[in-house]
């Protein structure tokens, strides 16, 4: 009984030793690759897997999407302007044996071929273009991204631009260009306001040649207008050139009124008076009656 106990308890002590070397526990997210001696045998699903201690060895490649941010990069666009820009890429693990097998540090290498990439997409565009056209060069990223790392058993599936960093010069010339912009549009919606405006008038216009009494009523509305305010002095516009031409005939009227007033009314010379002749009339100052 005692050299069973011994082999009992000396199996136990080796179970004790050897389980933890020979279980791996492999989550539901990751897939396990398995060499033994250095040689790919195999992979393991999620759940509880048992390997050769010491023979074996079991890679856990997890296989979510995962977060990569790309770092800021210096970079010369297509016009000769520097800017600084900084991306995020995701992808995730498709074929755990080719990202374990057929390359050593895929979460590196495609870091930095993340890297490479976008300075070599964004050196072929312009400034506008980046600005305005991110989803194409987004596109243009992933796709070249794809055709390097199918082979590493990686699929990217998504690449978006983060921040965007201009030179100060470079955002007050756009600040400039962006008010300009501003102010052509501000002056093209005041001219078609005039335009519509004058279009209007120009109908009132006609609207009150048809009806004169309309023009009337205008200037009374005008009047009560104005008097809301309670100002001692009202300035009631009219038409100017008419004005003066009606002013100038009233004044005429009025100074041939007056003429023929005087001449009817003016008496005539006494019949019985004798008229001298002006060559005969004795001057005030000599008081010399002249000859007969």
């Amino acid at each position: 009984m005692s050299a069973l106990l011994v082999i009992v308890i000396v199996v136990v002590v080796v179970a004790l030793i050897v389980a933890p070397l020979a279980l791996r526990i492999v989550t539901q997210y990751e897939m396990g690759v398995q060499l033994r001696f250095g040689r790919f045998i195999g992979t393991k699903k999620p759940g509880l897997a048992v390997i050769i201690p010491f023979a074996d060895r079991l890679i856990k490649v997890t296989m979510r999407i995962i977060t990569m941010p790309i770092q800021s990069q210096g970079i010369i666009t297509k016009d000769n302007v520097s800017v600084n820009i900084s991306a995020v890429a995701y992808f995730r693990v498709v074929d755990a044996v080719k990202s374990v097998v057929a390359i050593e540090n895929v979460y590196s290498a495609i870091d930095q071929i993340a890297q490479t990439t976008l300075r070599k997409v964004v050196g072929k565009h312009t400034l506008d273009e980046i600005l305005a056209e991110t989803d194409v060069i987004n596109a243009d990223i992933r796709k070249i991204l794809d055709v390097t790392t199918i082979d590493w058993g990686v699929e990217v599936t998504l690449v978006e631009l983060k921040d965007i960093q201009l030179p100060e010069t470079m955002k007050r010339a756009m600040a400039k260009q962006a008010e300009a912009e501003r102010e052509k549009r501000a002056k093209i919606i005041a001219a078609e306001g005039e335009s519509l405006a004058a279009a209007a008038l120009g109908d009132a216009s006609d609207t009150m040649m048809a009806h004169p009494l309309a023009l009337q009523l205008r200037n009374l509305q005008t009047l009560i207008e104005l008097g809301v305010d309670k100002n001692t002095t009202v300035v009631f516009p009219a038409p100017l050139m008419s004005t003066i031409s009606e002013l100038g005939a009233f004044l005429a009227r009025e100074t041939n009124t007056a003429a023929e007033i005087a001449a009817k009314v003016a008496p005539p010379p006494p019949p019985h008076e004798k008229q001298i002749p002006p060559e005969k009339q004795i001057p005030p100052e000599t008081g010399v009656v002249p000859e007969r």
